[in-house]
């Protein structure tokens, strides 16, 4: 996908423009050899987020010789991380099998034993504490 950012006190203005959009609004601009207050801007997809982090947002930043997204991300801290373990705990209690184990690291509840990996469809039992193929 082609853009095109403006550039306003050398700093990316508004956001980037579509290369067809920015021809038919600035027509006498030659594309090839743009003028300081234009430049060519590459998207970057934002960025997997972790369990344990933040996503702040998004700047334009000029990163070598053209502009693009620059994601910032950063780690929950400790009081984050524990107030998230503790919402997803509660939400849990309510609506979770008492069986199943909190993990850490990935924030989340799982069987005490594995889901068999097969072709066949299963449910939790919480009765027998086992997987149970359902019915076709």
């Amino acid at each position: 996908m082609e853009l095109f950012i403006r550039i306003k006190n050398e700093q990316p203005f508004e956001h980037p423009i579509l290369g067809n959009n920015f021809r038919q609004a600035f027509p006498d601009i030659d594309v090839d050899n743009l003028p300081p207050e234009f430049a060519r801007f590459t998207r970057v997809d934002a960025p997997v987020i972790g369990v344990y982090q933040i996503y702040e947002g998004v700047t334009y930043e000029k990163v070598g010789d053209v502009y693009t997204d620059v994601h910032q991300v950063r780690a929950m801290t400790a009081e984050e991380i524990t107030a998230e373990q503790n919402t997803v705990k509660a939400q849990w209690a309510e609506v979770g099998f008492a069986s199943w184990v909190f993990d850490e690291a990935t924030c989340a509840f799982k069987a005490p034993i594995a889901m068999p990996q097969d072709e066949k469809s299963y449910y939790w039992d919480e009765a027998t504490t086992s997987w149970v193929e359902r019915a076709p």
